[in-house]
């Protein structure tokens, strides 16, 4: 006989067989409580019961013999019984929970969901499943905290999500966190459990080291949360982790729609902003602005797109959401490596900078035609004009790229290139981007009106940047390199970059020529009989003595070479060259 015995000391809740009744090994045949759980105590071996010795509510001790069973195979009959696991079954547990779940899910919101497609914009799911291969979400089941004043029913219904979808995603086979504002559920507000849920997902980040993607849709603080002891809320952590990540991890910024206040703020720390046309990005709604008392304005006036671009606060203005997100990807793709594609007929490089020193050429060509495949992530277009500032591959390793644009200004330099050109540099040594820079600059802009700018702080930015890099720069003089405009997109010197070489279109000099020319010959240009004469065949004599060929012979250049050749001296020089460390710990916002 097999003798069933008490595990512990506890009550018989219940006995699950009778004495005859036919049992299999691992059928539970009494249950017991202790510490005021159930525990089932079960059958042995298969047989028949054939005694049992306790009854429902009787306490037990430990050791105690609870039912005797005699060994005996199980019939036919009985092993049918012993069926497997239902694996489809689902419990009524599981399926509240489910229901629960749907409850946010697009499906069943279907008046909200209309509203936003009748305005042609998609919702926070709908862009994250664009995004992400897969998502794992955070926070579903959480609602609005507001039980003081609104029903839970009404918040499961209402507020799925407290307004901000969050989670893991895989986007192109590397994880990220993912945050998307719900603009249908409280105008997309940042409210106390969304705001935990934010800084849940921050801390995630930090800790594995994640990239971060946010659609940054909303209305910024909401004050209709009553489930808190809040008086101001200035003690969100929020904006602090935001900060924090800065360098850190990638972060991508995207906004469409309204994005005003907190949800601006996030969205300002992003290392790129991408916008779609019907954006409106601003540090206050309307609400705010008119409490503030500064007059009454209609949202879309606030921020708009156009005023954005220019200002330098959108990175890529983009034709709407589903552009959006492929911005964010590719811009993800970007700071990693890839399998190398061919370039164009790199001969083409021959061609492009025209041998007349004074016309204008498109420095975006010279960029794309170095670039795997013509593949160039262009940020900040619409501001600070003369420095074009890129992402690129060359023979699969990622770059950033600035480049000096003689269609504005000459290429000369002005404050908001430099401001331009110095951040994407921060940008560069934080995610590990070695740089190649494309030199063609009569140098920095000056005179009163310039100095109005501040371009004294302003300009010397660039030498502070460049003279902290942590990461490899490669410096190519197109044309023109003169003066402290040139040292600086060489990192602050000619020695500073791993190499600085030059096409044969090169000329460099301490200054402009002609400022040069005018200054160091002021007497002499004052007694010519025909001092414009005079003036152009000294211009033309400092053309020749500052030619690439004379530099390169002083040593002032690492060599001077055949464009076609770029590429093999990029690589030659920036792959496989270690950091210099520590790198940077932030990137300035502007």
């Amino acid at each position: 006989m097999n003798q069933l015995i008490s595990p512990m000391t506890g009550t018989v809740v219940s006995v699950e067989a009778e004495e005859g009744a036919e049992v299999r090994a691992g059928d539970a045949l009494v249950v017991l409580e202790a510490m005021k759980m159930e525990h089932l105590v079960e059958a042995e071996c298969d047989g028949v019961v054939r005694k049992i010795v306790v009854a429902p509510g009787e306490t037990v001790a430990e050791g105690a013999l609870l039912i005797v069973v005699e060994p005996a195979e199980a019939t036919g009959e009985r092993r049918e019984q012993a069926a497997e696991l239902d694996l489809g079954l689902i419990r009524d547990d599981l399926a509240a929970v489910r229901r629960r779940h749907e409850t946010g899910l697009d499906a069943a919101r279907g008046e909200a969901v209309a509203r936003r497609h009748a305005q042609g914009r998609r919702t926070a799911r709908e862009n994250i499943a664009d995004l992400c291969a897969s998502f794992t979400e955070y926070g579903a089941l959480a609602i609005a905290a507001q039980r003081r004043r609104r029903p839970v029913e009404e918040l499961i219904e209402k507020t799925p999500a407290d307004g901000l979808v969050c989670g893991i995603g895989e986007i192109d086979g590397a994880q990220a966190v993912v945050l998307s504002y719900d603009y249908t559920v409280l105008a997309g507000t940042q409210g106390y459990q969304n705001h935990r849920k934010t800084d849940r997902m921050l801390e995630l980040a930090e800790r594995r080291g994640l990239p971060v993607v946010l659609f940054a849709e909303g209305g910024g603080g909401r004050p209709g949360d009553t489930d808190t002891t809040s008086v101001s809320g200035l003690d969100v952590t929020t904006f602090h982790s935001m900060g924090r990540l800065s360098g850190r991890v990638p972060l991508v910024g995207i906004a469409s729609g309204r994005c005003f206040a907190g949800n601006a703020a996030l969205l300002g720390c992003c290392d790129v902003v991408i916008a779609t046309p019907e954006a409106n990005i601003g540090m206050g709604g309307p609400a705010m602005i008119e409490g503030g008392g500064l007059g009454a304005f209609r949202p879309e006036d606030i921020g708009p797109v156009p005023v954005q671009a220019a200002n330098g606060v959108i990175d890529l203005a983009v034709p709407d959401e589903a552009a959006a997100v492929e911005a964010a990807r590719r811009y993800l793709a970007h700071l990693r490596p890839a399998e190398p594609v061919a370039p164009a007929d790199q001969r083409v490089l021959r061609q492009l900078v025209p041998e007349n020193r004074m016309r204008v050429y498109d420095v975006r060509e010279v960029v794309a035609n170095l670039a795997d495949g013509g593949d160039v992530l262009e940020l900040r277009a619409g501001f600070g004009k003369g420095i074009v500032t890129a992402l690129a591959r060359i023979e699969g390793l990622p770059v950033g790229v600035i480049a000096n644009d003689p269609a504005h200004l000459g290429g000369a330099i002005d404050r908001d290139g430099a401001d331009k050109a110095a951040r994407f540099l921060q940008l560069c040594d934080a995610h590990g981007l070695p740089i190649v820079s494309l030199c063609d600059t009569p140098g920095f802009m000056v005179g009163p009106e310039a100095e109005e700018t501040a371009t004294v702080r302003h300009f010397s930015r660039l030498f502070v940047t460049g003279a902290n890099l942590s990461v490899p720069m490669i410096t190519i003089v197109l044309r023109k390199a003169y003066g402290l405009g040139a040292q600086a997109m060489a990192g602050g010197s000619f020695k500073a970059p791993l190499a600085t070489v030059a096409w044969p279109t090169g000329e460099i000099g301490g200054m402009g020529l002609e400022g040069a020319v005018r200054l160091g010959f002021r007497k002499e240009l004052e007694a010519a009989e025909d001092p414009d004469a005079l003036f152009r065949e000294m211009v033309d004599l400092a053309y020749e003595h500052g030619k690439a060929v004379n530099a390169a012979a002083a040593f002032e250049l690492d060599d001077v070479i055949d464009p076609a050749d770029t590429r093999h001296w990029i690589t030659t020089t920036l792959r496989d060259a270690p950091p210099r460390e520590p790198r940077r710990r932030f990137i300035d916002t502007w």
